[in-house]
């Protein structure tokens, strides 16, 4: 698998510092815009709110609004408020996923629902919804506007489809990329796509970044599947082994459970029924995951849709912003390692 590595990779490790330096003026006005959006009359809104957008995450789905307008060299402002609407919903999705899920850790801190409770995260969630949306119409474009509508709708169903196909065994790799296609990659291809709309760079742009968008994010989530069974709470800034103590039906179980003999097929079935979730249990998922070669094959399908993302790319220009958003597709990936 190492020799496989190397294709995605240049001789400096991956990373988003690239991004971040072509953005961070930018990201200054974005942070403004959150910082001034979050506050609300009663204290609870922006205390909870905080807590998680000031949590440690790198914000990559407005960098990539911010990077993509770089990319069309766009020099207005409005892609600032556009970039703190797409964090909002995320930071929205994220409070409710933690809900939903009785998540107590995100990005090594304790998580929202943990310390105010469920009724108040949910709220909250729906808080900064509705701040988003107001971000969207105060751009006056309905074009940008039905973009992140849909990605909301959208993220929605993935998440309804995510829970319903949860502890079930019978779960395939089709549905299974349906899924992470809505909850995931829907949000990052909006992110990409909103850019062509304010610079007016027409449909192919559009086109382009939105393939961009949506096949990075399917590899962003399919990494984020193998680490849960490659890493450590440190590492993934959530417990290791979360998904599957939950029975979620990522691509690296599926695989193993196609690939496993009938004792291990048995096992598999009564893990994601929720009769096998001890330390013994999930070190003997690892085990199997490892053996079936369930994460190596995960990675290279990683691999396929970062390359996917790269070609999207094709039709512009060499430079400083094309070189960044290359550098996000790479790092992606890299986090696996």
């Amino acid at each position: 698998m190492t020799a496989t590595i190397h294709s995605l990779r240049s001789m400096r490790e991956p990373s988003l510092a690239a991004m971040m330096n072509l953005v961070a003026a930018d990201m200054n006005g974005v942070n403004a815009v959150i910082l001034e959006r979050m506050q609300s009359k009663v204290a609870l809104i922006p205390e909870l709110a905080g807590h998680l957008i000031a949590g440690g995450g790198k914000r990559m789905r407005p960098m990539l609004t911010l990077a993509c307008s770089n990319l069309l060299d766009y020099s207005g402002t409005r892609h600032h408020k556009l970039a703190a609407a797409v964090e909002f919903i995320h930071t929205a999705t994220l409070l409710h996923d933690d809900v939903v899920d009785g998540s107590g850790t995100r990005r090594g801190k304790c998580t929202a629902n943990l310390i105010w409770g469920n009724p108040a995260t949910v709220l909250v969630g729906d808080f900064l919804f509705s701040r988003a949306f107001e971000l969207m119409v105060e751009d006056g474009s309905v074009k940008v506007l039905r973009i992140l509508s849909r990605a909301s709708a959208v993220i929605a169903e993935g998440e309804v489809e995510q829970l319903t196909a949860q502890r079930r065994i019978d779960t395939g790799e089709e549905q299974y990329m349906q899924i992470i296609a809505a909850k995931t990659a829907a949000l990052f291809a909006a992110a990409c796509r909103i850019a062509p709309v304010i610079a007016e760079a027409g449909d192919e742009a559009e086109i382009a970044l939105e393939s961009y968008g949506r096949n990075l994010g399917i590899a962003f989530q399919l990494i984020d599947d193998v680490i849960d069974y490659a890493s450590d709470a440190t590492t993934m800034g959530k417990g290791v082994g979360d998904d599957f103590r939950d029975g979620k039906m990522t691509l690296p179980l599926i695989l193993a459970y196609a690939r496993g003999s009938a004792a291990e097929r048995s096992f598999w079935e009564a893990a994601v029924a929720g009769e096998r979730t001890s330390d013994e249990d999930l070190a003997r998922a690892i085990s199997l995951i490892r053996s079936s070669e369930a994460l190596s094959d995960t990675i290279d399908r990683a691999r396929h849709y970062a390359r996917r993302a790269i070609d999207s790319l094709g039709p512009f220009p060499a430079g400083k912003a094309k070189a960044a958003l290359t550098d996000a597709v790479e790092f992606a990936v890299a986090r696996a390692y």
